[in-house]
């Protein structure tokens, strides 16, 4: 059901709420957060359609804000439920002109009470989350380093202004990265690790991210180096762990395997494939405190590392 309501307020928008509640037979009692998605005009349908995806793990009420701050004032909302909202309810706001300069009294008063509430930022975050009028009220507050603004220093932004509760989507891209690797360091011969090289496109931050986390946790140089674009185009392309009876490789074949190197053991493929944008919202929504570890890697970790070599080098 999808209900739409053009120049409204956000009290007439909580009223529509309950009404489409009790017409449809809707429920909100097994609702466990409230996700704020802040995104632009033309960019929102993806991220609904991964909020609806991930709400079925987590029933949840999505608020989508659209604020253009640009021409008359004024406020239209929808309202989408049942089949057009997965498990959850999902209520768009476009806000315009001086509307859209209060987004969290625009927010306010559509959450739901006594519920933790996240943001997400697909596109175009702000400079400081955590001090935004949104990113005050959440609990945990999510951007993703691979989207708009495309620029050099965007993870050194991020460890600039990390708050405890900030996250980014480049960082869990890698989790299946980072429990292979993990995996195989738990087996013998159990020598320490002397050297390591990380190597993925120009365009994955996830490569930096992981290059810094190695360099953390094990505590060796780290050397990373983006792929010419005609040599690797996305993500995370290889890893070459260095120890005295030779490398670990773990190097992805194409977009779902990877192929697994071992001194004295014969090679073997494993299923990595590449995280959907669903999956790693899903994975956000299940921890509602501070991701600790990833904010080591990005404040100390991120510093420990030095540039990518370029391609040619």
């Amino acid at each position: 059901m999808i209900v739409d309501l053009p120049d409204t307020t956000v009290s007439k928008i909580a009223r529509s709420l309950v009404s489409v509640r009790e017409e449809g037979g809707a429920v909100a009692l097994g609702r466990v957060l409230t996700l704020v998605i802040v995104t632009a005009q033309g960019l929102q349908e993806e991220a609904i359609e991964a909020a609806n995806d991930a709400s079925r793990e987590h029933p949840m009420r999505v608020i989508v804000l659209i604020a253009d701050p640009t021409g008359e004032p004024k406020l239209d909302a929808q309202i989408r439920v049942g089949g057009d909202a997965g498990a959850s309810e999902v209520v768009v706001l476009r806000a315009y002109g001086e509307a859209a300069s209060n987004q969290e009294g625009l927010v306010t008063g559509l959450l739901l009470p006594d519920a933790p509430v996240v943001a997400w930022w697909p596109d175009f975050p702000p400079a400081v989350p955590a001090a935004s009028d949104i990113g005050r009220m959440a609990q945990r507050r999510i951007t993703d380093a691979s989207t708009k603004p495309y620029t050099s220093d965007r993870l050194s932004q991020l460890g600039a202004s990390y708050a405890p509760g900030d996250t980014d989507l480049a960082w869990t891209r890698l989790t299946h990265w980072r429990e292979q690797l993990a995996a195989v360091l738990d087996q013998p011969p159990y020598e320490p690790v002397t050297a390591v090289e990380v190597v993925g496109a120009g365009s994955s931050p996830s490569t930096g991210l992981l290059a810094a986390w190695l360099r953390l946790k094990l505590d060796v140089p780290v050397a990373w180096r983006y792929s010419p674009p005609e040599e690797w185009e996305h993500g995370i392309q290889k890893v070459r762990l260095t120890r005295a009876s030779g490398d670990i490789v773990l190097e992805r074949s194409n977009d779902i395997d990877a192929t697994l190197t071992q001194p004295g053991q014969p090679s073997h493929d494993i299923v990595l494939p590449r995280r959907t944008l669903r999956e790693c919202l899903a994975e956000e929504l299940r921890r509602l405190d501070p991701d600790l570890l990833y904010g080591r890697v990005i404040t100390e970790g991120w510093g420990l590392i030095g540039p990518p070599a370029t391609a040619e080098s």
